[in-house]
């Protein structure tokens, strides 16, 4: 099966850069801005999700540490745009306290946009 993705990744300052990149090489990824790539994603039919595919074909090859983060955003298969963090997790935004907010947002693992 074959996936558009976007990836959105933060390795730290010590991060495995030089094998995600090479990973990102071998995927043909494009540059779509810092620490982000557009791929299509070749994974195999049957029960293992696109998400699931990815972190296992990023850990054979990145190091990751306790702070690497990664973010990808995907069509389902009902062609909503799906978002998930397949390493890390959200952390709080350098903007909060910016703008005006009436109410506090609620944070999603498995985002639809």
């Amino acid at each position: 099966m074959k996936k558009s993705v976007l990836l959105s990744f933060d390795l730290g300052i010590d991060g495995d850069y030089e094998n995600m990149y090479a990973w990102l090489d071998d995927h043909k990824a494009r540059e779509c801005g810092d620490g982000v790539a557009w791929i299509d994603y070749v994974y195999p039919d049957g029960n293992e999700s696109l998400e699931r595919s990815l972190r296992a074909s990023l850990e054979e090859s990145v190091k990751f540490g306790k702070r690497s983060r990664v973010y990808v955003l995907h069509r389902s298969e009902d062609g909503k745009i799906k978002g998930k963090f397949i390493f890390g997790r959200r952390k709080s935004a350098p903007w909060v306290g910016f703008g005006q907010r009436d109410e506090a947002d609620e944070d999603c693992e498995d985002c639809e946009v």
